[in-house]
């Protein structure tokens, strides 16, 4: 047996800790029939841990991040923690987590599984086949530039601040991981960014074209501006392979990119931070969804987008391609057959159970 694989689990808030257990399951077979041993802990974040500790993460939690070789995140947040002030709402706690370990490059693919094809808003024809890999710049720009805030001015007018920053290192390592990936993928970047009317757009497109000209270019590249690849996505979402694009744009479009799938419930994220001397980063892995409190405690979240999360983890933290794989194929095989929990139940399908979709799913790795 290889040395143990370290995890932090954090199941978080809302549906968290019910979809977490189905990756708990998946990991124990794992153990068992691959010989792949994982040492995985668990500590609370969120409105869990306000709850229990006082604040949205301790230091405790923070240490244990640091020292894992890959964090799996459940969902953060609630209306029960509405109503605190900004600096201590359970969202923070992941702020401080991607901001800490300098998880830099987030991947939120955007993929269309066959049996799905008819639960996204657009033509079957647009979507089926849709593969595309989103690498959004995570600890940058908008987000966490200075000066921002909120002031009282002279006359009485209160003015709110942000500021949009880019440094040309900040620019080249998000769009290094772009290209990688893309080398592995159909070899296609499309660089998204405001370069007719913001200077950070120009600063991005230049560093990017630079980049590109100097070590990959043999990896076809075009720019694109932000408002355009939008109204793309839902135009001709297939002419994308790989996007890569700053913290605010990258909020947006894989938001909407998601959205093409026809399910939040089934869409994975991976987020990066530098190679040390080993090639190895940190990592933080987690659902798209978010913590869905109104079906929290029932039995019927999807679990499938958090155990995709986790063969994510398996291929770009542990380099783990038949397992992922092994994991990505009994998705597609429990989905061909028709179970469906209920935020993606079609006519004609079985409605199952978050714990029945994880049996399934156990049952399908079998055959794969």
């Amino acid at each position: 047996m290889s040395a143990a694989k370290s995890i932090l689990i954090l199941p978080g808030d809302g549906i968290g800790p019910e979809v977490m257990t189905e990756v708990r399951r998946v990991a124990d077979k794992l153990t068992r029939t691959e010989a792949i041993d994982f040492d995985i802990g668990e500590a609370r974040i969120g409105g869990a841990a306000i709850d229990a500790d006082g604040v949205p993460v301790t230091e405790d939690t923070m240490a244990r991040a640091q020292a894992a070789d890959a964090v799996l995140l459940g969902a953060v947040g609630g209306p029960k923690w509405d109503d605190l002030p900004f600096a201590q709402k359970p969202e923070r706690a992941l702020l401080r987590l991607r901001k800490e370990l300098g998880l830099f490059a987030n991947l939120r693919p955007a993929i269309v599984f066959d049996p799905l094809v008819e639960a996204s808003s657009l033509k079957p024809e647009l979507v089926r086949g849709l593969d595309i890999m989103i690498v959004r710049e995570l600890t940058g720009g908008v987000y966490f530039g200075e000066p921002r805030g909120i002031e009282t001015l002279s006359d009485g007018e209160r003015r709110g601040t942000n500021t949009q920053v880019y440094t040309t290192g900040e620019v080249r390592r998000v769009a290094a991981v772009a290209f990688d990936l893309a080398q592995k993928r159909d070899n296609r970047v499309t660089s998204v960014e405001k370069s007719n009317v913001m200077e950070s757009g120009v600063l991005w497109r230049e560093e990017v074209t630079r980049l590109h000209d100097s070590d990959y270019p043999g990896v076809e590249l075009t720019h694109m501006y932000a408002d355009n690849c939008a109204m793309q996505l839902v135009r001709q979402p297939k002419q994308f392979d790989v996007i890569v694009t700053d913290n605010l744009f990258g909020d947006m479009l894989s938001d909407e990119a998601a959205m093409l799938t026809g399910s939040l419930g089934m869409l994975p994220s991976a987020s990066l931070g530098v190679a040390d001397s080993r090639g190895r980063r940190k990592a933080l892995y987690e659902p798209v969804h978010g913590s869905a409190p109104d079906i929290a405690g029932q039995g019927v979240a999807n679990p499938l987008a958090t155990l995709l999360s986790f063969a994510m983890m398996l291929r770009y933290s542990f380099d783990m391609d038949g397992a992922a794989t092994r994991v990505e194929s009994a998705v597609s095989r429990v989905l061909a057959d028709g179970l469906r929990t209920a935020d993606i139940m079609q006519d004609g399908a079985t409605r199952v159970s978050t714990q029945q979709m994880g049996d399934a799913l156990l049952a399908a790795m079998d055959d794969t």
